[in-house]
């Protein structure tokens, strides 16, 4: 790994700053869900994993609270990332349809993952200033992945997370699964509906809908 990226990833992994969320983040490692109570829980914040070189930079909110909260990888362990990485492994961005834990064998390409609240958020839904707080370490994240062309928003809030870290306007820019917006000559925002079991449940979002957002990124 880019010695500079791990130097981030130590620095959120170690971050205190939001005492509800490290309150929280550490109640539910201890209060464990009951199919999980002889796994030890991450408890920490979740820092971004894939590919350094990547093209593609895809955002989530947070971490689930028995998903990356538990495992201590984005997108691992849960109903989310069971979809996301089918998606991601028919569109040929990943080299298994799983990830389960970090050492699963899990491999990016061209992809790299990350959340813009490091912490398991109360209720799922982080304050505006958790936000302002964690969004200085996407803005480094963004920076450091020198390659990145491509962001794609996991849902409503993510979406809106990119259009205040580039000083947008939301009423400029509405939220669709597909839409893609280019706010310089290097960078494109493309938005997508979340791959929770709720939009997939309700059929707002399936593995063609989201196959065919991954093509049409190559």
């Amino acid at each position: 790994m880019d010695s500079e990226i791990k130097k981030l990833n130590d620095k959120i992994i170690s971050c205190k700053k939001c005492l509800r969320l490290k309150n929280f983040r550490e109640k539910i490692a201890k209060e464990k869900r009951k199919q999980f109570e002889n796994e030890k829980y991450w408890g920490k914040p979740i820092t971004g994993f894939g590919d350094i070189d990547s093209e593609i930079l895809m955002l989530g909110l947070a971490p689930a609270a028995h998903g990356g909260n538990r495992t201590g990888r984005v997108f691992t362990g849960d109903k989310s990332a069971d979809f996301l990485f089918k998606c991601l492994h028919k569109a040929k961005f990943a080299n298994q349809s799983n990830s389960t834990n970090i050492t699963d064998g899990l491999v990016l390409k061209n992809v790299y993952l990350t959340v813009a609240l490091k912490c398991v958020p109360p209720f799922d839904k982080p304050t505006a200033c958790e936000l302002k707080e964690c969004f200085k370490y996407l803005k480094q994240e963004i920076i450091l992945l020198k390659n990145i062309k491509i962001i794609v928003s996991l849902g409503q809030i993510a979406f809106q997370s990119c259009l205040k870290i580039f000083d947008l306007k939301r009423k400029d820019f509405k939220f669709y699964h597909g839409a893609r917006y280019r706010i310089n000559k290097d960078l494109e925002i493309v938005a997508s509906y979340h791959p929770s079991p709720r939009n997939v449940n309700t059929k707002r979002i399936n593995q063609n809908k989201m196959v065919a957002l991954l093509n049409s990124l190559k």
